[in-house]
């Protein structure tokens, strides 16, 4: 049946021993709104293997779980009165951005604030939570994992993105040493636990590969380049990470590597499916794991192969998404739904 949507190049199709990790990304954020406890929680229910926090740090140098330091679209500061002043621009990788932060925030601040659904028009029921759901620290998505862990028998590991470190760097709040505190402080320190880390950066992955033994994951864009080497002016760009000297480069400090997933299978200019790339092999080939992002139920999130009916927000075939990368030898999926990742899984293996 897939040879019918889209033809597999010869070498394309790469060996795989374990079943696909399944990443909660933020958490079951399809169902909650995202990083929050409650939609992690849902996502360890829902049998996700990891669930994701985005990192940021807040005045006091707490990392606490936010998409972007700039929180306006998540939370409902900007309905406080006493933060109005708090509203600012700033250039956060080289693009203006205006909003509230993290950044101007204490953490006992951040926690008089509620999340609110950041994609309301999309994911309407989400926003019945608005109001209700706090600002979680990454402790508490630790103690959070460990205890789900403990209640339902297995193992739930956490992966978290380290957002914007550069610029996070450049105003004194580096992210990298308080991460790597939060983990040796949780006994979390060898390959063998249950943590990735993930960057679109190069430069704080290689860093923390000299600072922790955990496993690390190089974040690759279909589009642009990291930012730190624009900083650096670093010629090469996301495209060239891909190809095997880059994913040879990526293979010294990291582990793995987290793909947008049309670098594996693009699509064409109205959106249907071209022919899978070699780019999982390439990157086995350089002992890399191979995790793409981000599979979504909703229409507008996936190839026009895969689509049912016209309504952009409608669930469309999530499944056949799922089985065309799954029979491709891919690693791990990020997923707002992952119990859909988690039953196509399932139905796969059979």
């Amino acid at each position: 049946m897939l040879a019918a949507i889209v033809a597999v190049p010869s070498g394309a199709v790469a060996h795989r021993d374990e079943e696909p990790t399944v990443i909660g990304h933020r958490g079951a954020s399809g169902y909650r709104p995202e990083h929050t406890l409650e939609a992690y929680r849902l996502a360890i229910a829902a049998g996700a293997d990891y669930i994701e926090p985005d990192l940021v740090s807040t005045k006091d140098g707490v990392l606490v779980a936010r998409h972007e330091n700039e929180i306006s679209g998540t939370t409902d500061v900007s309905t406080k009165p006493e933060f109005a002043s708090r509203k600012a621009t700033k250039t956060i990788d080289g693009v203006a951005v205006t909003g509230w932060f993290t950044e101007d925030f204490t953490l006992a601040e951040l926690k008089t604030l509620r999340a609110k659904e950041r994609l309301p028009q999309v994911r309407p029921t989400n926003t019945a939570f608005d109001g209700t759901l706090e600002i979680p620290t990454f402790q508490e998505v630790i103690d959070l994992a460990r205890a789900e862990s403990r209640r339902h028998g297995r193992t739930i590991g956490v992966y978290p993105e380290t957002k914007h470190p550069t610029y996070f760097q450049g105003i004194g709040l580096p992210l990298e040493e308080p991460l790597v505190r939060i983990l040796k402080r949780n006994r979390l320190t060898e390959k063998k636990d249950a943590v990735i880390v993930q960057s679109f950066e190069t430069a704080n992955l290689r860093k923390l590969d000299k600072l922790i033994d955990v496993k690390l994951a190089q974040l690759i864009n279909s589009s642009g380049k990291p930012y730190d080497f624009v900083v650096a002016n670093d010629p090469r760009t996301y495209a060239d990470l891909v190809k095997p000297e880059g994913l040879k480069w990526i293979s010294r400090y990291a582990d793995g590597v987290g793909v947008e997933k049309n670098l594996i299978v693009p699509r064409d200019a109205t959106g249907k499916l071209l022919a899978p790339t070699t780019l999982i092999r390439d990157a086995h080939r350089n002992d890399l794991i191979v995790h793409a992002w981000t599979f979504r139920a909703e229409n507008q999130f996936l190839p026009a192969d895969f689509r049912i009916g016209t309504d952009p927000n409608a669930r469309g075939d999530i499944f056949a998404e799922f089985a065309l990368f799954y029979g491709l030898g891919l690693d791990g999926v990020f997923s707002d739904h992952p119990d859909t990742a988690v039953a196509a899984r399932v139905g796969f293996a059979k």
